[in-house]
């Protein structure tokens, strides 16, 4: 199915992530390297050691404070999280952390997998494009009154990983 850039975001809007940019790209089929899979894994270490600049988004994905540090420490990857292309590698995207973003698998990696599918066969086809490394939903960011202790020592702790890391 076409979409044009309105119809895309409304399709988002439907699917509960109206808050989400999109990028048009024209799919070129490319030829994927042999070893993708060895160098995504490394690559997807990388990013997670990135994540401690996105402290603010990860408190909003409800991790103990053991997945948290896992996570920021590149060790695992907490359950129901996935790390997606922003291109995928078929069409062109490259194997660079600034082509990844982290975001719930369900129900919002399901849906943009929906999305994609959906504009199979199109010339253009309109890819989801997170402004920042973890998606959560706008919807999801907001809470009643009232602070977040889990916030602030969250922070607290990425804070230090960051300074520690810029000491080595």
């Amino acid at each position: 199915m076409q979409l044009t850039h309105e119809s895309a975001l409304r399709r988002l809007s439907e699917l509960h992530m109206d808050d989400m940019p999109v990028v048009e790209i024209h799919p070129t089929p490319t030829q994927v390297d042999t070893n993708w899979f060895t160098e995504y894994k490394k690559l997807c270490h990388q990013f997670m050691k990135s994540l401690t600049d996105s402290a603010e988004e990860l408190v909003f994905l409800n991790l103990s404070q053991n997945e948290f540090m896992a996570l920021i420490m590149g060790h695992a990857m907490p359950q129901n999280l996935s790390i997606r292309f922003r291109v995928p590698l078929v069409w062109g995207g490259k194997l660079e952390t600034d082509n990844l973003f982290l975001c719930q698998t369900f129900p919002h990696s399901h849906r943009l997998d929906e999305f994609i599918l959906e504009q199979n066969g199109a010339n253009t086809i309109w890819l989801p494009n997170p402004p920042k490394k973890v998606y959560v939903p706008i919807h999801e960011t907001t809470g009643g009154d009232g602070g977040n202790a889990t916030t602030d020592r969250l922070s607290q702790m990425a804070a230090q990983i960051g300074k520690n890391r810029s000491m080595e």
